[in-house]
């Protein structure tokens, strides 16, 4: 694959200073004040609207992913809150404008083409949401957000003389010593029990702000508010709380099963929080990679196996330095694959230690970079901006494409088995940990006044109701109630995570095909994405060759699947 160039701008000036308002707003100002009249006129103005938006997200995109590989930079840290409070107050109300001259404009309703129907909902979707009141708050919520990898990515603990990231230290949870393990647990907690109080607050701030701005654009509570803000139209919150029930009747007695396993051939009397990461045989650690050099080159080879374009991809963005995988002092927590709408090339950021769960994120964070690429020819920039339950899908499917290929990680057939099984109990356990967060969302936003006290007791009620009950916390009760802080999206993007849950269910339908007739599945699934968002969620999972379904016979259905998968692997 050839280096990827951005197309040649036919709005924007090639060197405008996009922190500069006076340079910017000018570009607003012309589509907000064109006349329009013939279609050929609309479509211009869409494709310099269209331009506009890619050039002015890549633009922040990097502003963040430059912030989040060094929180301790203080001066990038400004650079992305300066621009956020602003730059995007006064963008916003001209967008507003800008969305209800598209939405009013009468050559929309002639656009019959569904892609477009879309983008024109999405967009009478930001209409009905705008308020000028709330310009001045979204802004402060988004920086109090922010606040959550800047006191999160600081932490580290002290080892042996080490200090190590809260990554590192998560990967010692895998070491066959369990006293080690315990001692690393318990020094990890130490370290979360000294923000905790902090977190508290700042999620009790964010939950009074949001609801904040819910009610002031009228909505009753920001839990509907959200849903809109999502554009989620082809589910209810009612189509939530089925999956969250089904995932409670099929997958938790699974999970059971899978925690009885392990404290049987561990030996144990009780299983302890810092027994659920090592391999219960007492094997060593897996070790699929060594340093972030040989991650990259190996993905690039299973991502090669599975598709040659997939591996091109990879290969491109590391050409690019669209890539930073390993884990560093200072860097913000977790992985992302962060879309460049305009250069159509995204970039990956991990914080990889050498784990399996490092290998696994490369392969997910490369699903969403492929679904990038399959997307970057569309036309119009929101065409590529598809929802979380399609993207998912790309990644976590990916996930499991890879796995006929993991021996390029694992030469040794017994290490091979045990990543696979590792991986298929790992996706169903996931499940009821997602349900939790979603249910516990939809508490908090329906209950916006709710105290700390209050919100503790609903996440250990929610835990009981979705934990596997074989684990013993009664060392640890702090731990365990505020065991929901590790989650960003709670605190980052709110409600934006179910959709994990809806696209895992998607994957292993998609995992089952290809276990049917390979090279049928990986087309469908390549077709399925490079749609964007130009179909609905359901008509991109019909592509995919799935179907969009949550409810408790579907999920039982493809729980056995994997069950007769892990049965193989035995």
């Amino acid at each position: 694959m050839d280096i990827p160039s951005k197309a040649p701008r036919t709005f924007l000036s090639e060197n405008v200073q996009l922190d500069d308002w006076s340079e910017l707003g000018s570009y607003f100002d012309d589509l907000e004040s064109r006349k329009i009249a013939a279609k050929e006129e609309f479509m211009k103005w869409l494709s310099d609207l269209s331009e506009l938006e890619a050039v002015l997200e890549e633009h922040l995109a990097w502003k963040y992913i430059k912030m989040t590989i060094d929180t301790r930079d203080e001066e990038r840290s400004k650079d992305y809150q300066r621009f956020i409070t602003e730059i995007q107050p006064l963008i916003a109300p001209l967008s507003d404008k800008i969305n209800r001259k598209l939405v009013a404009h009468p050559l929309a309703e002639k656009l019959q083409e569904e892609a477009f129907r879309i983008y024109i909902h999405k967009s009478g979707l930001e209409v009905k949401q705008f308020r000028t009141e709330n310009v001045p708050l979204l802004t402060q919520l988004r920086k109090e957000a922010q606040e959550y990898g800047a006191i999160t990515g600081g932490l580290s603990i002290s080892f042996e003389g080490e200090t190590l990231t809260m990554p590192q230290a998560g990967a010692k949870l895998q070491d066959t010593d369990r006293t080690l393990r315990k001692s690393i647990f318990e020094a990890i907690n130490v370290v979360r029990g000294e923000v905790r109080s902090q977190l508290d607050e700042l999620l009790l701030s964010l939950v009074k702000g949001r609801n904040e701005v819910a009610l002031n654009a009228d909505y009753p509570n920001f839990r509907d508010y959200a849903f809109d803000m999502l554009g989620r139209v082809d589910y209810s919150p009612e189509d939530c709380y089925r999956f969250h029930q089904s995932i409670a009747k099929e997958i938790v007695p699974l999970v059971r099963g899978f925690h009885e396993e392990r404290k049987t051939k561990m030996g144990l009397e009780t299983l302890k929080p810092y027994d659920l990461a090592v391999d219960p045989e007492g094997n060593a650690p897996l070790s699929p990679f060594k340093g972030a050099k040989d991650l990259l080159e190996k993905s690039v080879e299973v991502f090669s196996r599975v598709d040659p374009y997939f591996g091109s991809c990879l290969s491109t963005m590391d050409k690019m330095g669209h890539l930073d995988l390993a884990s560093k002092p200072g860097k913000s927590p977790g992985g992302y694959n962060y879309p460049l709408y305009e250069i159509g090339v995204p970039f990956i950021f991990m914080n990889a230690v050498g784990t399996q769960r490092d290998m696994v994120t490369m392969m997910h964070e490369g699903g969403h970079a492929v679904h990038s690429f399959l997307t970057r020819e569309l036309p119009i920039t929101s065409f590529k901006s598809c929802p979380s339950e399609v993207a998912e899908l790309a990644s976590m499917a990916m996930e499991l494409l890879s796995m006929d290929h993991w021996n390029v990680f694992y030469e040794d057939e017994v290490a091979l088995k045990r990543a696979k099984k590792d991986h298929l109990q790992d996706l169903l356990s996931v499940l009821p940990w997602i349900a939790t967060v979603d249910e516990f969302q939809h508490w908090l936003y329906l209950n916006p006044e709710h105290s700390i006290e209050e919100r503790t007791k609903k996440w250990l009620e929610l835990g009981t109701k979705y934990g596997s009950g074989m684990v013993d916390w009664s060392e640890y009760p702090d731990a365990l109630s505020s065991s929901w802080q590790k989650q960003l999206h709670i605190y980052e993007v709110p409600f934006y995570y179910i959709e994990y849950g809806m696209a895992q269910l998607g994957a292993i339908a998609v995992y089952r095909n290809y276990r049917k007739d390979p090279e049928k599945a990986i087309q469908q699934y390549k077709d399925a994405l490079s749609l964007g968002y130009t179909k609905s969620i359901g008509e991109i999972y019909k592509t995919a060759g799935i179907a969009f379904d949550f409810s408790q016979e579907y999920v039982k259905e493809l729980a056995n699947f994997i069950r007769e998968e892990l049965n193989a692997l035995n």
